[in-house]
């Protein structure tokens, strides 16, 4: 076994070891009062883990034109880690990385940092009649003070002569959000796969559930889950008619994914309509660490050129959602990432069948809007002068969040919308015409997201565009 192997493996020992130790403190409690033993907190038995990288400065020529898996100085890099044996590709893929370019020291040893109970338990099925508080006098519980974005928005509150941040986001950070993406999409974080797609209209579930029920044992794609506990594992037609129809009730944003043998498959999840889901999922999706994001949903086309079932290729992004702006403020600009916009172009050509000249007719490139307002139209006087000035071209609730949220958190991101109604040009969505779009143009957008995906898959690490990374950065992608 070579020291990558042993390192993760370690770390699956202690994690798993910290856990089991925890749930039979808990349930000897639950069971009879039973108090933990005295040293747990002083032996640090209930603690996450602790990954750490020493760095005496020496290289092996390191790619600089990588984004990512760079060591800036010498030191001792540490992150806390959650469920290794869930991120062991990920864990490997990173310190391999490092380890190719620069002569490293690897140490697992337990944190500080312990593991909240709710994380390790099912409190409806262990705890009876004992309520959190009773269990936060004993056992270490989700202190929201602990738990922040300040290393991925930049701001340093570190001790002058504490380990330099190993990831963006430590074991507690990622729990939090495991267990809140459980929650909102109503599936298993297990299934998640490393490309994301965002809509904001359900249709758009149909058609996805209905086209990855049809490439079951194509590939490397081995099922299809969702919301509501849709679970196919051979080819399937009409795939639709699995669906549950209690996930839209019961969960805020349904998910649904094509899953691949080693993750490279693609997750879709119907975010609906407004920028405060949109940042939620996106705070919670991040810690896995995607290989992109694309959002494919509906707009309101802003000039008077285009057609319903035209395209919005979004290269700039006029933010007036507003949810980011106390950590990122509106006037940091929010770059096109070049392989995902031409993946899209590329997906959009080849589904439409259309080039060139023929193409631009179809696919507008430029400013979306994105509104916290659903009646902007009510206010237009208010904002035509700003949405002049922009240039843009389509308007709607997420894209813009959904592109900044990818900025501030280092995933790839873009998008392709369709417009779906001209409200300033007198062409709104009527129920007749809305299910004439709907029908006509829903399949080959989605086509075109899926493609989008394929494509980037080919980009490999040049996917992860040094426009995304801060100066100072945690090597870790």
């Amino acid at each position: 076994m070579n020291m990558i192997e042993k390192t993760i493996a370690e770390l699956v020992r202690v994690y798993e070891a910290a856990v089991e130790t925890l749930r039979q403190d808990i349930q000897a409690f639950a069971a009879d009062g039973t108090l933990p033993p005295a040293d747990r907190r002083e032996t640090r038995a209930w603690c996450y883990p602790e990954l750490r990288i020493h760095y005496s400065g020496v290289e092996n020529r390191p790619d600089f034109a990588r984004a990512f898996g760079r060591l800036g100085h010498s030191g001792t890099f540490s992150t806390t880690v959650t469920r290794p044996a869930f991120f062991a590709d990920y864990l490997r893929e990173q310190i391999s990385i490092i380890a190719d370019d620069y002569e490293i020291e690897v140490e697992v040893a337990r944190s500080a940092q312990e593991i909240p109970f709710p994380y390790v338990i099912d409190a409806s099925s262990v705890l009876g009649s004992l309520s959190p508080q009773d269990m936060a006098r004993h056992f270490p519980s989700a202190e929201l003070a602990l738990i922040g974005d300040e290393l991925a928005d930049g701001i340093d509150l570190s001790a002058p002569d504490a380990d330099i941040p190993l990831a963006l986001f430590d074991g507690l950070r990622t729990d939090f959000s495991l267990a809140r993406l459980a929650h909102y999409t109503g599936t298993s974080v297990d299934h998640f796969q490393r490309f994301i797609l965002f809509t904001n209209y359900h249709r758009y579930v149909d058609e996805f559930v209905d086209w990855a029920g049809q490439q079951l044992g194509k590939g490397d794609y081995t099922a299809l889950s969702g919301a509501g506990g849709l679970y196919v594992d051979e080819p399937t037609d009409n795939a639709r008619a699995r669906l549950s129809d209690t996930a839209w009730r019961r969960h805020q944003m349904p998910a649904y994914h094509l899953i691949a043998r080693n993750g490279m498959g693609i997750t879709l999840v119907n975010i609906g309509v407004g920028p405060s889901n949109a940042k939620t999922v996106c705070d919670h999706l991040a810690v896995l660490r995607p290989e992109a994001w694309l959002m494919i949903g509906h707009c309101g086309g802003l000039r008077d050129t285009q057609r319903i079932g035209d395209y919005v290729l979004a290269h700039a992004y006029l933010r007036d959602d507003h949810v980011l702006d106390a950590v990122l403020p509106p006037e940091i600009p929010i770059p096109a990432i070049a392989e995902v916009q031409v993946a899209l172009a590329t997906a959009a050509e080849q589904v439409s069948g259309d080039t060139g000249a023929n193409l631009k007719k179809r696919m507008r490139t430029g400013t979306v809007v994105t509104t916290d307002d659903r009646n902007w139209e009510l206010r237009y006087t208010d904002s035509a002068m700003r949405f002049s000035q922009s240039r843009a071209i389509a308007i709607d609730m997420e894209s813009a969040t959904i592109a900044a949220q990818g900025f501030r958190f280092r995933v790839p991101y873009g998008t392709l919308l369709c417009v779906s109604d001209k409200p300033l040009h007198g062409e709104i969505k009527l129920p007749g015409q809305a299910n004439r779009f709907y029908e006509e143009t829903i399949s080959s957008h989605l086509k075109i997201g899926v493609l989008a995906c394929e494509l980037l898959k080919a980009e490999g690490p040049r996917l992860h565009s040094r426009k995304l990374r801060a100066f100072n950065e945690p090597p870790f992608r």
